[in-house]
């Protein structure tokens, strides 16, 4: 099965619907990323194949979750999940957050070869940036824990927003750790994550605001 075949059969599995130009797009972005990372080290991921289902597919499963249309993706990396989102939802505004330079280079240049004006690059940190508007949804995967996730970037979180953190083996430290913090968020859910073509455990940790 090539790489197209794949992409549209996880996609088929998770039960979205993404027109046949966005995943043409998602194919250029993992070339993009194929071809960047020999020399900017973004993922050690190096198979295109494992980068579909560990980037493209894993980013691609927390969709049904996640609420539109302002969105940041926090210490954003290669643009995981937020690349994949912006694509498969063009309506969405993706703002890309990551203090590391050479990535943010990367997230600019994805923006421009792929044609996404929807979708915003911020070289800062989470802790220090500040941002003109408040987010529908904050998501993050593999930033951090849950409490230093709700301390560094719940003030941008809209009132009526969400948190949404990637992990990937259920964290039940990190969720009781948070109940002890007494943060101004709480647990909605823990959602488990099918991914198509992935052997291996994915939640996503669902937060809103008291």
């Amino acid at each position: 099965m090539n790489l197209a075949q794949s992409l549209a059969t996880g996609i088929q599995a998770l039960g979205l619907t993404i027109d046949a130009q966005a995943q043409a797009a998602m194919l250029q972005y993992l070339g993009l990323l194929e071809k960047w990372n020999k020399a900017y080290n973004l993922t050690a991921v190096r198979d295109p194949q494992k980068m579909l289902t560990h980037h493209l597919l894993d980013s691609l499963a927390i969709m049904p979750h996640v609420k539109g249309p302002y969105i940041l993706d926090v210490g954003s990396g290669a643009g995981l999940p937020g690349i994949p989102l912006a694509l498969a939802r063009p309506q969405w505004h993706l703002t890309l957050l990551d203090a590391n330079q050479k990535k943010t280079i990367f997230l600019r240049q994805v923006a421009i070869e792929l044609k996404m004006p929807q979708v915003t690059v911020v070289c800062d940190r989470t802790e220090s940036w500040r941002s003109p508007i408040q987010f529908q949804t904050i998501v993050s995967r593999a930033y951090s824990d849950l409490g230093d996730f709700v301390k560094g970037a719940g003030r941008l979180c809209a009132p009526e927003g969400l948190m949404l953190a990637m992990k990937g083996v259920y964290p039940e430290g990190e969720l009781q750790q948070l109940q002890l913090q007494a943060l101004p968020f709480l647990v909605r859910e823990t959602v488990a994550l099918t991914v198509p073509q992935l052997v291996a455990d994915r939640h996503a940790v669902l937060l809103e605001p008291v």
